[in-house]
């Protein structure tokens, strides 16, 4: 308090002289003064306050409109510095959450990692972009003991943390499968199972699943409500679509899967997707899944990395165009082996 009154004599003094002589070096001091005060965490409506009673001081009760108006400025400031306060804290507040949340997501990345595996052959190439930090798409490769490569592909339907988590859930819950259960139906099947025990009655998952044998091309899936992927046919330079019906992950305890079967020739093309693939904008209207899988044509010369990279990066560099969900895609090419 007493360096306070200090300080107002001294603004007073040096306001005094100021107004006496209008010399520039009394009004520096006083700002010299105010930057002073910084450090002391003294705010602007208390240089007010000095100001009020120096003007008090020095002219009485002369200037009382001159001294409302003051108090008038006064009582804004001190509602702006509660309200920057509150700004402060909340800015505080989501950097803080912002950084837990990129640590999660480093983590997430770490936890969900999946080697891509070489197979004589096969070309294997994956991208998986999440919209925001979390990711909530997920994709993973397993090699059976009979050589045979396993691919999943999966699509939380929601976002953010909880999706992410329930990612976490299915990688572990599949490593935990046994050889014997490597069916695209079984598999479905057990990993149903764990999330209608697991995860909230509002939140769901459609995967795919397929096992390929290398030798013969043959590649058996199955289903639960995912994206449809595609076959491209070397031979006839067309695309089909893979048709698979089945439920989401989650929505009934003992739900069947049915398992398909469909054969790979030399140079054809296996292409999986989620729906951030095939529901990205361009200005005011939806992809075409046309000009998805033109232009998934259009590089199909290069290496399976090559091409999914090559693919999102055609994407991103459209005019207009609007990621709107994670972004996931997996290119399996057969009997193309690159030097």
């Amino acid at each position: 308090m007493h360096k306070i009154e200090a300080d107002g004599r001294e603004y007073e003094d040096l306001l005094r002289r100021y107004l006496d002589s209008n010399e520039p070096c009394f009004l520096e001091k006083a700002k010299a003064m105010s930057v002073s005060f910084v450090s002391r965490n003294i705010y602007p409506e208390e240089i007010v306050r000095i100001h009020m009673r120096a003007i008090e001081m020095l002219f009485g009760e002369g200037f009382n409109d001159y001294k409302r108006s003051l108090k008038f400025l006064l009582e804004s400031l001190i509602a702006y510095r509660k309200a920057h306060e509150e700004y402060e804290e909340l800015r505080l507040e989501q950097w803080e959450l912002k950084s837990e949340i990129q640590v999660a997501a480093n983590m997430q990345k770490t936890l969900l990692r999946t080697k891509i595996p070489n197979i004589e052959g096969i070309d294997i190439g994956a991208i998986s972009v999440p919209y925001h930090q979390m990711n909530g798409d997920y994709f993973h490769f397993i090699t059976g003991e009979d050589g045979t490569l396993g691919v999943a592909i999966a699509d939380v339907i929601g976002k953010g943390v909880p999706a992410a988590l329930s990612m976490s859930m299915i990688k572990y819950a599949m490593d935990s499968f046994y050889d014997e259960l490597m069916s695209p139906s079984a598999i479905l099947r057990n990993l149903n199972s764990v999330v209608e025990r697991n995860v909230a009655s509002n939140m769901f998952i459609t995967m795919f699943y397929g096992q390929l044998f290398p030798d013969t091309g043959t590649l058996r899936f199955a289903s639960a409500g995912h994206e449809p992927g595609y076959i491209y046919r070397a031979a006839t330079k067309e695309f089909e679509e893979i048709k698979a019906k089945g439920l989401v992950l989650g929505v009934l305890k003992n739900t069947h899967y049915t398992q398909y079967e469909l054969t790979l020739e030399d140079e054809d093309m296996l292409v999986l997707l989620t729906d951030g693939v095939t529901e990205g904008k361009r200005g005011n209207r939806f992809i075409h899944r046309k000009e998805v899988t033109d232009i998934i044509e259009m590089y199909n010369h290069l290496p399976a990395q090559e091409h999914v990279e090559k693919v999102y990066e055609h994407f991103s560099e459209i005019d207009g165009f609007d990621l709107k969900d994670d972004f996931t895609l997996i290119i399996i090419k057969k009997g193309l082996i690159v030097q």
